[in-house]
């Protein structure tokens, strides 16, 4: 850790202070859970041994000194309880046997999704493991509201959402940003990824401090075409979604903060983007909420009873014997960034100096959640202005040379305390398009791969979309334009994407519970580099020459391809001298921040399809229909899927993937599409079977596609045992192509091309 103190010493006294704990390691009184609370318990059915839920309430406390908090923004200026400490409450729940002899010994500790309860599968009850869902997102607003009973010591009906009570800086203020984008009408809300932007005006009766300016144009770079700015007189802050200009409600303020324009002047412009700078009050503790997601597993996993005495639900039948040996912490998409976050922080360790989480899952996530600076706005999704990408996104130690930090990685703090988790990634193509992956495979200015360290594996779904598509084998998937994600960003020109995650997921499920209960290694991590195994380039720059990707493919213009329109780039903001830009802790003082850089990303190859290469071996896309893309073109005015919302038009549609069919005959082809038709890739429906078939087959043996009993009664080269309740993939994947339409509709007799010889 000393290369650290130089970054840490230049900000803040309370960051300067953690350092210098840690590396004292001065004894603390630990602070913890100090009361559970069982709201509700219930049965649950689909697996083969009774299992039970436990939905309640924990209270916790931290210690504000104690060198595993300090790096928690404004954990100093918190409320002090009686002891000193500062005070949280949090949702948990548990599924578990009901006789915990019968236990695996294994916790998922799964991380909510904007307040999201997430439970274990029955694959993993069949296997009897333990799952826990605990609250972390303390913003307070829209899904990770906190009810007004939540203080009550005695049970309550619970809450179906994970939320916790952070502490509150009151009469705290400070600026911050919201944005309107592609709406109409008068009275509009401000949020972000469609959840309320989590804080309120400091007078929402008086706005002349604000500013409401319009954008007629953004880029992906952040270049801003500015209009007009709306003058202060023209709107007011407003509540509730009946507000008007002449009755904003501003008596009963209530999430999502409002803009109620004049409608006699003005009204919101669909083509045009709303910007208002202005001054908010009482900003919550936020990092308190990352600090209770590791003590309630801290306090599941070794405490056998809380302060006054209730016990710990996962007690064994064995007096004053804890049954839970492993813990995996599980986050997909915004929990996945959570989890790198709470890594990064180094919360995998508790205040007692003990792991809390052997193993670590972050899915589809490339960044850290902004969960640990004041005015944090956690639900964001890295659009423009939004936090997630400062500081080292990379696992292994590595320079930072155009953002001009010191060298640094997410496993820094662990390492120093060995208390690092054996770690699985998973992501696939949006992630490298829109959610800035690739900088945390070479870094800020990429001219080499960052090693991978020995306890992570990382696995590339190639040419996938975010959190991977439906599935199946369909030759006649509708023209129905996929939703753009985030702040009512439009629709995408394209098909969704139907490459599946679940059978490499399923396959990892298993992998990373062997490898932490086990210490059996998991398959090879695969993923698209700058020079790879046997020096081929499989990470290249974001064009078309470079990527090599085909022309005529229908819809794909050349113009996607323009920086300003094809890669969300990591923009490197500055958020003024009280943010430290390393640790992604402190106050931003800059709304809107200017940008310093715009960081070069890259992208994976394609081949002669379009199709991605350096990924996990997969079927569809080894055994393709189409042209899969990690990213979407926004519809905009005459696109055929153009659903009414203009700003984004033309650039790529979030973080949402594609798909461009294959003509099903020759003749059906576009005169310059030099994709093969199905008619010429496979002729029958027999042969395409047969190319699904090799495409598991080379995913099985490859150790990346579960592959079982079932499997090897159909055929399968390469089969091995399946845990019980896990899915045999190969066999569920050759079945569900046998039944599928392609080439096989009424009347093809069997054949791409019917009339055909």
């Amino acid at each position: 850790m000393l290369h650290r103190i130089p970054a840490l010493l230049r900000r803040t006294a309370f960051a300067a202070a953690a350092v210098i704990a840690m590396l004292m390691s001065v004894p603390q009184a630990h602070a913890k859970v100090t009361r559970i609370i069982v709201d509700s318990t219930a049965t649950l059915s689909g697996q083969d041994i009774p299992y039970e839920t436990i939905t309640g309430r924990a209270f916790g406390e931290l210690d504000p000194k104690d060198p595993h908090n300090v790096l928690i923004t404004d954990i100093g200026l918190a409320p002090r309880n009686e002891n000193g400490k500062v005070d949280y409450i949090t949702t948990f729940f548990i599924v578990k046997p009901v006789d915990m002899t019968q236990a695996s010994g294994l916790m998922w500790h799964d991380v909510p999704n904007r307040g999201g309860r997430i439970t274990i599968t029955p694959d993993l009850r069949n296997s009897h493991d333990v799952g826990l869902s605990s609250g972390w997102q303390g913003d307070n607003a829209g899904g990770t509201a906190v009810p007004a009973n939540a203080s009550t010591l005695t049970p309550v009906t619970p809450t179906t959402n994970e939320w916790v009570k952070t502490p509150v800086l009151t009469g705290v203020t400070g600026r911050i940003l919201g944005r309107i984008v592609n709406r109409s009408g008068t009275n509009q809300p401000l949020n972000v990824m469609g959840n309320p932007i989590p804080y309120f005006p400091a007078n929402s009766a008086d706005n002349t401090d604000a500013v409401l300016k319009v954008h007629t144009h953004e880029t992906l770079t952040g270049v801003v075409t500015e209009g007009d700015t709306i003058p202060n007189s023209d709107w007011k802050f407003c509540y509730g979604a009946g507000a008007t200009f002449a009755s904003a409600g501003t008596t009963t303020p209530s999430l999502p903060v409002r803009v109620c324009l004049n409608g006699a002047v003005r009204s919101f412009d669909p083509a045009k983007l709303y910007q208002l700078v202005y001054t908010v009050k009482d900003p919550y503790v936020l990092g308190a909420g990352t600090a209770a997601f590791r003590d309630v597993e801290s306090f599941f996993r070794y405490e056998t009873a809380d302060s006054h005495g209730t016990a710990n639900p996962l007690l064994a039948q064995v007096p004053g014997k804890i049954k839970i040996k492993w813990a995996i912490i599980r986050g997909s998409s915004q929990s996945g960034n959570f989890t790198r976050h709470f890594i990064f922080l180094g919360m995998n360790q508790d205040e007692a100096n003990r792991i809390v989480h052997e193993g670590a899952w972050p899915l589809i996530a490339g960044r850290r959640v902004a969960n640990n600076s004041r005015w944090g706005q956690p639900d964001g999704v890295l659009e423009l202005y939004q936090m997630g990408s400062e500081g080292p996104q990379w696992w292994h130690s590595f320079p930072d040379r155009v953002r001009d930090l010191p060298p640094g990685g997410i496993l820094d703090r662990c390492s120093e305390t060995d208390t690092c988790p054996k770690i699985i990634e998973t992501f696939g193509g949006a992630e490298v398009f829109a959610l800035k992956m690739t900088t945390s495979w070479v870094g800020t200015d990429p001219k080499n791969d960052i090693p991978l360290p020995d306890n992570v594996r990382r696995y590339y779904l190639p040419s996938s979309t975010h959190g991977g598509g439906g599935g199946g084998f369909n030759e006649a998937i509708p023209n129905v334009g996929a939703g753009c994600p985030g702040n009512n960003y439009g629709v995408g020109n394209f098909r969704a994407n139907p490459v599946p995650a679940t059978q490499l997921v399923n396959r990892l499920r298993v992998a990373l519970r062997e490898w932490v209960m086990h210490g059996t290694l998991p398959p090879d991590s695969v993923w698209p580099r700058m020079r790879g195994p046997k020096n081929d380039r499989t990470l290249v720059e974001p064009t078309r020459a470079a990527m090599g990707f085909p022309r005529g493919v229908p819809g794909i213009p050349d113009s996607i391809f323009a920086p300003e329109s094809f890669v969300n780039p990591v923009l490197d903001y500055d958020w003024g001298p009280d943010f430290d830009e390393f640790n992604a802790t402190g106050t931003p003082t800059n709304e809107p921040p200017p940008i310093k850089n715009v960081i070069k990303m890259l992208v994976p190859k394609v081949d002669s399809d379009g199709n991605e290469l350096g990924g996990v071996p997969t079927v569809l896309r080894d055994a393709p229909l189409g042209t899969y893309l990690g990213w979407n073109i926004t519809a905009g005015p005459g696109d055929p899927n153009y659903d009414g919302r203009p700003f984004h038009a033309g650039q790529t549609c979030n973080y949402v993937g594609g798909m461009v069919p294959f003509a099903k005959k020759t003749s059906d082809k576009a005169a310059d599409d030099l994709r093969p038709s199905l008619e010429e890739r496979y002729g029958t429906h027999a042969k395409y079977v047969a190319a699904v078939k090799a495409a598991a087959d080379n995913a099985a043996c490859q150790g990346y596609l579960l592959a079982g009993p079932d499997a090897k009664a159909m055929g399968a080269k390469c089969t091995t045992s399946i845990p019980a309740g896990f899915p045999d993939d190969w066999a569920q994947l050759v079945t569900a192509a046998q039944n599928s339409n392609v080439c096989n509709q009424p009347g093809d007799g069997g054949k791409c091309n019917p009339a055909g010889p």
